[in-house]
């Protein structure tokens, strides 16, 4: 079983370790090595990390063109690879990155993929059973590739525990170079760090303050930035209403055509609560909502809900937070 491995600005991103730690238990019931697949521009340190979160083999494709993804580029690579080393199974992170990747890459080995799963699991038949949410999030459905290898599916990041790390291990590492073929048509153009206030990715927040069309401007919409400062490794998020409003950028929704987050805390403000943004938010631990309509479908899924005028209600929040952690 292979997972990518996936990296920014030099460091591993968490969604690796967490699929590693899945990996490592399917592993055991397959009978099969768990092996980290590293595409880079400077390998370092990476391969140990790699190794010590559970990688008994570590396949090294690097080179200086790929420092920044490059769809092009990567999908040749990981498609050499894998047919020089013919893999059962292939995890990649259901990340921007990794769903552009994944399917591009199953197309050209003639497969299927199974995208965004948030369970796993392995058969009598020792097949990988992939779950995935479907028909709005309303059921889970159960995949397994049985005809063609390997087995692919992309998985959502914060639904594993992160593999622990024993930097003990040791493990094989195995450099690859493909064959000269893969031409970028990609040119980049500016790469811009993020604020410091969008620091974390929506998807891989802790705690998220999502607004919806509720808040009625953008000047009301701005106090998530006030809650959301209240909490540790917090993201501001909002529904396709707030985005097509130009409240916030895209990267930032949350839904069918955004993103699929599961943090500890999810406020959901001033949002009605349409099945499309349901089915990316409701597998959040905890879920708070505020909306003044108390028949609102957000309802059906929070788990504490205050019927109201958000923003009435949500400045008086922020200041009771503040109280209780003065």
């Amino acid at each position: 079983m292979w997972v990518i491995a996936e990296q920014e600005n030099g460091q591993l991103m968490n969604v690796t370790f967490e699929l590693l730690g899945a990996a490592k238990e399917l592993c055991a019931k397959l009978e099969e090595k768990c092996c980290a697949v590293l595409v880079t521009a400077a390998a370092g340190e990476l391969t140990q990390q790699l190794i010590a979160a559970g990688a008994d083999v570590v396949y090294v494709i690097e080179d200086a063109k790929y420092a920044d993804y490059d769809t092009e580029l990567y999908t040749d690579a990981i498609c050499q690879l894998s047919k020089k080393y013919d893999p059962a199974s292939i995890m990649f992170g259901a990340t921007d990155d990794g769903r552009d990747l994944a399917p591009r890459v199953a197309a050209r080995l003639h497969t299927g993929l199974c995208a965004d799963c948030t369970a796993l699991d392995v058969t009598d038949d020792k097949l990988v059973a992939w779950t995935r949410p479907a028909l709005g999030g309303n059921i889970c459905a159960t995949i397994i590739c049985d005809v063609n290898r390997p087995q692919m599916g992309t998985v959502r990041p914060k639904v594993f525990k992160p593999a622990e790390l024993d930097n003990t291990r040791t493990g094989e590492v195995i450099a690859f170079t493909p064959e000269a073929g893969a031409v970028s048509r990609v040119e980049l153009v500016k790469k811009e760090a993020l604020s410091s206030e969008n620091a974390v990715k929506i998807d891989e927040a802790d705690m998220i303050a999502a607004g919806g069309r509720g808040f009625g401007s953008k000047e009301n919409f701005d106090v998530l930035e006030q809650l959301a400062a209240l909490f540790e490794n917090s993201a501001v998020a909002g529904t396709r209403a707030a985005i097509d409003e130009g409240w916030l950028t895209h990267s930032q929704q949350v839904g069918q055509s955004g993103k699929s987050v599961t943090p500890h805390i999810y406020f959901a403000c001033g949002i009605s609560g349409a099945i499309q943004h349901l089915s990316g938010m409701k597998d959040s631990d905890i879920i708070i909502a505020i909306n003044k309509d108390a028949e609102a479908p957000i309802f059906t899924v929070a788990h504490y809900g205050i019927v109201g005028d958000v923003n009435v209600i949500l400045p008086k929040l922020i200041e009771k937070i503040k109280a209780y952690k003065a």
